[in-house]
């Protein structure tokens, strides 16, 4: 135990904001640089090194949360990211982008505020990586097997890593321009800067991944012929289906997903665009959906200069303390403010959109909803709370219902869906095609990122050992897990 009283004298303290009148003129990440640099020691001492560490539990990749937190207290850096990427390959994502189910697991919340898990964690690496403690690791040698590996996102880039390492010839096929998946198209700027996909992607280049950007598997490869160039393959496609919003208006425009509106803000930031083709410049936003992707296009917003921002979501505004029926160490719903919150617009909860309406010319102008009420687990209009809101540009951010079925890849592939939409598969994360794996939100459904990492690594395991017959590479997690989260 790293200080036997760190947990009684120290008070959580996290990372520094930049205010946010600033940062809504730029898109560099909202936090102060190096503000924890100061104050991290001290937050890793308060880690009680419990007897049963349930921050384990509660992080899918079981990090080795209390050992990096000793290290970190005493500022033994190199020791500290040995210990962090012995169970994740990417902390820089999560350390930015996870909502960290592991402080919510971590047994000093219970009664007080959890330790700073995700701060210590996006503080190692990022000394690691400033010190020059992050190199390639090549394999001593290679087996002579090759796998193809479609996606690369989160659950791609660390089935492809474990799998480079374990001596296979990676390929990861990309239908984009570029790498990362949605940490590179749908994660803003001001949440995570690209810098952090890009050293990474240099990384495994050097270990001996390949890349192949803007290849769609099912249109521009037909699925067939990658198998057999192959002696396995990787699904990691992402849940890329939106859930649309069947409304009279629907048709407007002005009426975008989201994960149309966030790529293009995106490549502006790459430098493709001058001004994104979908701007929210002196409009009225609305966006639909109260989950994360929907504070992204708040936070975007925002940046374009929008007249107002208005973020509507259909269920009842959760309460700031752990329901009865969510308690510790469970992954609880309470109301969070975002740094897009900070920076401006309203969030209204229990509203359904009953139509859009627009002007002569087609664009949107007006959105119409209703209040709603619970009951039996079902939202029910409230008569009588029917109004209209000032809309010129709305965003649906409604979440994601399953992988792509437009593209060919599952029918090519000939793989069994699960009833959500998702690729079955079985323990090794294997689908009825022999050779053919699936992991992250393909296999999963929509899910966190913490969640791609942990099932890129535990489907590497079982393709290895579908390669070579047996394997020593990890596997955090089974294909139905779901640890201590809801």
């Amino acid at each position: 135990m790293a200080d036997p009283k760190g947990f009684l004298h120290t008070d959580r303290e996290v990372a520094t904001s930049r205010p946010a009148e600033e940062r809504v003129k730029d898109w560099n990440e909202v936090y102060v640089p190096g503000s924890l640099l100061p104050i991290v020691s001290k937050q890793a001492g308060r880690c009680m090194d419990c007897g049963i560490p349930f921050c384990h539990q509660g992080c899918p990749l079981g990090n080795l949360i209390p050992e990096w937190n000793d290290y970190a207290y005493r500022e033994d850096w190199g020791a500290a990211i040995e210990r962090l990427h012995a169970t994740n390959n990417f902390p820089e994502f999560t350390g930015r982008l996870c909502p960290a189910p592991c402080e919510s697991a971590c047994v000093l919340a219970i009664n007080q505020p959890a330790v700073t898990i995700k701060n210590v964690e996006v503080t190692i690496i990022d000394k690691a990586w400033d010190s020059g403690d992050v190199t390639p690791q090549p394999p001593e040698r290679l087996s002579g097997k090759t796998v193809a590996v479609i996606g690369s996102g989160p659950a791609g880039l660390a089935a492809a890593q474990q799998l480079t390492r374990a001596g296979h010839t990676v390929a990861v096929y990309e239908r984009a321009d570029r790498l990362g998946g949605l940490l590179r198209y749908g994660i803003p700027e001001f949440k995570m800067e690209k810098r952090h996909i890009n050293r990474r992607i240099e990384q495994m280049r050097a270990e001996g991944t390949k890349f192949r950007t803007e290849v769609e598997i099912g249109r521009d490869l037909d699925a067939k012929k990658l198998r057999k160039r192959h002696d396995a393959v990787v699904i990691a496609a992402g849940a890329t289906t939106a859930r649309d919003l069947p409304v009279p208006g629907r048709e407007l425009n002005g009426v975008h997903q989201a994960m149309e509106y966030l790529p293009l803000s995106n490549k502006v930031q790459e430098g493709d665009l001058t001004v994104s083709p979908i701007t929210a410049e002196g409009k009225h936003v609305v966006v639909i959906g109260g989950g994360d992707t929907g504070a992204d296009c708040v936070g975007t917003a925002h940046r374009q200069g929008a007249a107002s921002v208005t973020q509507l979501e259909i269920m009842p505004k959760p309460g700031e303390e752990r329901a009865p029926h969510q308690p510790w160490p469970t992954f609880p719903m309470l109301y969070k403010v975002s740094s897009a919150h900070e920076e401006g617009g309203d969030r209204v909860y229990s509203v359904n959109t009953t139509h859009f309406e627009g002007d002569e010319d087609g664009n949107v102008q007006w959105l119409h909803l209703i209040e709603v009420e619970m009951k039996d687990g079902k939202p029910e209009p409230k008569p009588g709370t029917e109004r209209k809101i000032p809309a010129q540009l709305i965003t649906l951010a409604m979440g994601f219902t399953g992988i792509d079925q437009d593209n060919g890849l599952v029918e090519q592939f000939g793989v069994e869906l699960d009833a959500r939409g998702s690729v079955a598969r079985d323990a090794d994360y294997a689908t009825n095609v022999a050779g053919v794996f699936v992991a992250g939100d393909a296999g999963r459904g929509q899910s966190l990122i913490v969640w791609a990492i942990a099932e890129g690594r535990s489907a590497a395991k079982g393709v290895d050992r579908y390669l070579m017959g047996t394997s020593a590479l990890p596997s955090p997690i089974a294909p139905t897990d779901r640890a201590l989260t809801v």
